[in-house]
């Protein structure tokens, strides 16, 4: 994860050298304090699904190059054999498995996102982004913070929600969970 989490870092420090931005520029892009972005370059911090799309919609880029340093080839369709999507593992809790990194000008982002679980902790970290998301449970159970509220899904749930709103999944009980997540921009 922590090698992930540079190399992502490096890609948008590339990025933001090639573009001849500022570091404060792309921090203003995501609307994060600039020493947090600083922090994300060196690969000490991570960074968001959401900022990464924000940034890579902001500079003409694909989200799937800053996160996994390939571009999308296909146009017309991709397929992704079971298991055999681009893996990130961003934070010790969260892996996503990208169903659509291959598709060229992809309007929409499929996930498999596997949360593992975090004994003691109660409330999940929210964040929020442009567009909508739909979750679909594949295994285990999972709280979604939504707002205020907490919505329990269980496996063969499914949940459509506006992504602008603060948002963040937290595994129930001592089982990882796995979700299908789809994103729009």
């Amino acid at each position: 994860m922590d090698e992930q989490m540079k190399q992502i870092g490096e890609r948008l420090k590339g990025l933001r050298d090639a573009l001849d931005l500022t570091a404060q520029e792309v921090a203003d892009t995501c609307g994060i304090p600039l020493d947090k972005y600083e922090k994300i370059e060196e690969g000490e911090v991570d960074i968001t699904i959401s900022n990464l799309m924000k940034i890579a919609r902001k500079y003409g880029v694909s989200a799937d190059a800053l996160m996994f340093d390939e571009e999308p080839r296909m146009r017309s369709y991709s397929v992704v054999r079971a298991g055999k999507g681009m893996s990130v593992e961003r934070t010790k809790a969260y892996k996503y498995e990208s169903l659509t990194a291959g598709m060229r000008d992809a309007r929409i982002k499929a996930f498999i996102v596997t949360v593992e679980p975090k004994p003691g902790v109660t409330k999940a970290y929210k964040n929020k982004h442009d567009g909508q998301e739909f979750n679909l449970v594949l295994e285990g159970s999972m709280d979604l913070f939504y707002d205020q509220k907490v919505i329990t899904l269980e496996a063969g749930d499914s949940i459509c929600f506006d992504s602008t709103h603060p948002h963040g999944m937290l595994a129930k009980g001592d089982r990882p969970v796995k979700f299908l997540a789809v994103v729009t921009e």
